[in-house]
């Protein structure tokens, strides 16, 4: 069957499936434009002619059966350029440099090549194979491979920095087309040193001596070989002692430049202990070490390099040792000359028979002394807890112990003694509280007291306050109890009271007796001095310092005065002695002039308000310094000359 026919088949086929879909449809069929599509014409890339060139014949026509009128002119065909191989593959470089440490392993890809070949995909025309050129330095146990089709450059074998630290390599790409075409590349390997060189000791054996008795660095430094680079984790090394140090008495470390070891004695060493000290030390370096086994790099796993220390220590001259080694004693404050506190006992780690002597080195209130053969502590003063040199009931005796040896070495211990309390201290007034000032427009303000107790609990507060009913105003002869009253203050709880002025009373200076008692009832007599002053300012005394510039500015004004009255008087005693001798109205008496002085306007008013009816109800009373030389009457309250 021709071309022709078949058309004609398509043709009729058609025209059935129009015709089927008209009946099942109401809506009337509508004609739509065919395209026919004979086949495709195949043109070669490149194809040098010559032109116009034949690619191909084609005869057809459409046609109408029932008027055998063409009813389609067009037709469409397609035309296909065949690819050829006219590109080569091409490198993104044409050098690459690239790093593989010593260490890698064989087998395992260190670089991936990638070409672009810009024919056909997926046609022999773009397929690329890789090619290993060629190789320098070309070795026999050092080698490199590419994989044919993805291009990984691999290791094959060990590589060696000392013998090789570089490789040239040149891959080909190459495609697969008619001609194959092909282009080159060159990688650059440099090869990163690692850690196949074990570091080892210069000498086997060192013997050293250390004195006894101190710490000290370096006292050995210990050089190595490693023929790794200088410089880097292969060649770098760390030092351990391995064996000989259980008690920790050593250390070793490495010198950042020379790489070498040094040993430190980081605990003073005792010869008595441990004459001799046998040190194992190894080293190894920072990186891990390996080896090339059967064209692999494998981790080595032989022993480590090691060196034998032996450490001798010299004897020398050990301070005394102190047994015990705390000293504590305790003893009850106030204790009295004779009582022994203890001894200090001491030994010499050189020599078994060493005689010791003890020297008190430090006694801040020379309370002790120290025999010096025996090392016991003696009281030759009484104890005082409440002195400056005891800290938190604590006071702290230091004592030497010296050796007989051709250079006497000494070493120092405490004694620490713990004084405990008594009751040997009564309370106190704080001197704050001993003299107070008052206005005396305040009335009945309250004066705070504060006191205070050398002694610790039990023997401290609460305190008591109470007036001493016995004890009478040595300046104002009148009782205190009926003027003054303490009653406990609203603050600062059981150390203080609040001193109550009952009564209204003038200025002047007044002394106030009091009991002050701690919790077990040891008590003292304290005396509160109390000025009731005028207060022209408002709240504060006046100052008498202001009277005294009043009276020098006064002063010479004063003086004027007396001179004119020294004056008068002579000119009056010129007048008797030439004048009259008897004066009108002058009675003489033999028995000379006797004057009742009436001293304090005041305590009239004061008298007047209060009605005594006992000694304790007696009326407050001042005197003036007018009456300086006069002799008071307690019982009339005047003074009579």
């Amino acid at each position: 069957m021709g071309i022709r026919d078949c058309s004609w088949l398509l043709l009729l086929l058609l025209l059935l499936l129009l015709l089927l879909l008209q009946g099942q449809s109401h809506q009337p069929l509508r004609r739509s434009k065919r395209r026919w599509i004979l086949t495709t014409l195949e043109l070669e890339e490149e194809d040098p002619g010559p032109f116009p060139k034949l690619v191909g014949e084609v005869s057809f026509d459409a046609v109408d059966r029932s008027t055998g009128k063409v009813v389609d002119e067009s037709l469409i065909f397609n035309i296909r350029i065949k690819d050829v191989n006219d590109h080569a593959p091409q490198f993104p470089e044409k050098e690459f440099n690239i790093s593989v440490k010593e260490i890698q392993p064989a087998g395992q890809p260190i670089f991936q090549l990638l070409t672009v070949d810009l024919d056909q995909e997926n046609t022999p025309n773009s397929q690329v194979l890789y090619f290993l050129v060629s190789q320098t330095p070309l070795l026999r146990e050092s080698g490199f491979r590419i994989d044919l089709i993805s291009g990984e450059v691999q290791l094959s074998g060990c590589l060696n920095y000392e013998t090789a630290p570089w490789f040239t390599l040149i891959i080909r790409a190459t495609d697969c087309g008619e001609p194959s075409l092909s282009s080159t590349a060159t990688i650059h390997v440099r090869v990163e040193e690692s850690n196949n060189h074990m570091p080892t000791f210069m000498e086997d054996h060192y013997t050293i001596q250390i004195s006894e008795g101190k710490a000290e660095w370096g006292v050995l430094y210990l050089p190595v070989q490693d023929r790794d680079s200088p410089f880097t984790a292969a060649w770098r090394t760390q030092f351990n002692i391995l064996d000989g140090n259980e008690e920790e008495y050593f250390d070793i470390m490495t010198d950042p430049e020379t790489n070498q070891g040094v040993l430190n004695v980081i605990k003073p060493l005792d010869y008595e202990t441990q004459a001799v000290h046998s040190l194992v030390i190894v080293v190894e370096n920072q990186e891990q070490l390996f080896s090339c086994e059967e064209g692999q790099m494998r981790p080595l796993t032989k022993a480590l390099a090691s060196s034998t220390v032996s450490v001798q220590v010299v004897d020398t001259n050990d301070p005394p040792v102190f047994h015990p080694r705390s000293f504590i004693v305790s003893e009850e404050d106030g204790a009295r000359p004779g009582i022994q506190l203890g001894d200090f006992n001491a030994t010499d780690p050189d020599r078994v028979n060493s005689q010791i002597r003890y020297k008190l080195a430090h006694d801040p209130a020379n309370w002790v002394t120290v025999d010096e053969n025996s090392g016991v502590v003696t009281t030759k003063k009484q104890i005082d807890r409440e002195s400056p040199h005891v800290n938190d009931s604590f006071y702290i005796i230091t004592v030497h112990a010296i050796d007989n040896g051709s250079r006497p070495i000494s070493s120092v211990w405490t004694l620490m003694l713990f004084l405990s309390d008594v009751n040997d201290n009564a309370p106190t007034l704080q001197p704050h509280s001993r003299h107070l000032e008052v206005c005396e427009s305040a009335g009945n303000k309250a004066l705070l007291l504060e006191a205070e107790d050398a002694d610790l609990d039990p023997y401290s507060d609460p305190f008591t306050f109470d007036l001493d009913s016995v004890q009478r105003d040595p300046d104002k002869i009148f009782p205190t109890r009926i003027l003054w009253n303490p009653e406990p203050a609203v603050f600062n709880g059981c150390r203080s009271a609040e001193l109550v002025m009952l009564r209204s009373l003038p200025p002047g200076d007044y002394l106030v007796p009091l009991l002050l008692g701690d919790r077990q009832g040891l008590t003292q007599k304290q005396m509160v001095h109390v000025r009731i002053c005028s207060c022209p300012r408002g709240s504060e005394c006046e100052n008498p310092s202001d009277m005294s510039l009043l009276w020098w500015v006064l002063s010479p004004i004063c003086a004027a005065f007396m001179a004119l009255a020294a004056a008068l008087l002579s000119l009056l005693r010129c007048h008797f002695a030439f004048g009259p001798k008897r004066l009108r109205g002058f009675v003489p008496s033999d028995n000379g002039h006797q004057t009742l002085i009436v001293y304090n306007e005041e305590s009239k008013t004061l008298s007047a308000q209060m009605q005594p009816t006992g000694e304790d109800q007696m009326p407050a009373l001042s005197f003036s310094t007018a009456a300086a030389n006069a002799k008071p009457d307690v019982k009339s309250g005047s003074f009579w000359s």
